[in-house]
């Protein structure tokens, strides 16, 4: 059971270590560490959040010394919004992923985190013509039923997504691998910050963390936790696109994968996606329909 927290101890604990909900739930119980943080031992610090009593002692320190700063007029002053994993806009879907996020921080328009059909869009970052045409045929059904995209703001074909689907008038969601003081990769600084006024960015972390590599695969599993579906354009054998993919697999979503020619290095992934029982497509309308014939049945 997760108890109600106070959200300016929240936000500056979570500024300084972002936890996952799991860990913030140990400070809660049995025991009530987070209310008295500043005060709490450190060895009850360190066996609650599992870390070294070094470690409990430098985030111990750091919570006193920024406790009182005034973190939620910081971010609006930076057009951030923080959503703690009670806010009602907090899709509820993420609490069935792995380690869902304790806060998400957003730019753009937040009330697209409450509609219900999304559907993530990805594949490689050495995306060819093959994903450019994939979109232009998947992307506009899926608008056009009110379906909003979500991808990562990568190069390759999380951009072509996002581009095309703010060409034809949908909605799109990118979930970044980094904090909002910094855009990766550069090239769609331009493309973050269009989708900072009119779309949606959003993050698990602070705006001071850099992009570090594993932080991206970590945020696949928020692309696949928000969305209904996930859509797969292109991919190598070894790709991270993949990684996507298990996690939408574990969540129970349906993955559908745009088949591509058997002499492509950027389909073999892909095909070996449908070897091993994923659903092809090669028009957005048929992923409506199989949508819609689920939800029907349920």
């Amino acid at each position: 059971m997760i108890f109600s927290v106070d959200k300016q101890r929240l936000l500056a604990l979570h500024y300084i270590y972002p936890l996952p909900l799991q860990k913030l739930q140990r400070l809660l119980s049995p025991v009530d560490v987070f209310s008295n943080f500043e005060e709490a031992p450190p060895y009850e610090i360190a066996n609650a959040l599992q870390i070294t009593l070094q470690r409990a002692m430098q985030i111990s320190q750091s919570f006193r010394q920024i406790a009182t700063f005034p973190f939620e007029e910081a971010y609006e002053r930076s057009n951030i919004f923080p959503i703690p994993f009670y806010h009602p806009f907090y899709p509820g879907q993420l609490f069935d992923i792995s380690s869902p996020p304790t806060v998400l921080y957003v730019k753009g328009r937040y009330s697209l985190l409450t509609i219900e059909k999304q559907v993530a869009i990805i594949g490689s970052r050495k995306a060819t013509t093959y994903t450019k045409t994939a979109m232009d045929i998947i992307v506009p059904p899926l608008v056009k039923h009110g379906y909003t995209v979500v991808s990562g703001l990568a190069r390759g074909a999380d951009t072509m997504a996002h581009e095309t689907t703010i060409r034809v008038g949908g909605h799109t969601i990118a979930v970044l691998g980094h904090g909002f003081n910094y855009i990766y990769p550069k090239e769609n600084q331009v493309l973050a910050e269009k989708m900072a006024e009119h779309q949606l960015l959003v993050t698990e972390y602070p705006p001071y963390m850099k992009p570090e590599k594993w932080h991206f695969p970590m945020r696949n599993r928020i692309i696949s936790g928000l969305s209904q579906a996930l859509v797969v354009t292109e991919a190598a054998l070894r790709s991270g696109t993949l990684i996507t993919t298990e996690c939408a697999l574990e969540q129970g979503k349906d993955v559908f994968v745009v088949p591509g020619p058997i002499d492509a290095e950027q389909s073999k992934g892909t095909n070996k996606l449908l070897l091993e029982g994923a659903i092809p497509v090669c028009d957005g309308h048929e992923i409506v329909q199989t949508l819609a014939l689920f939800s029907n049945k349920n």
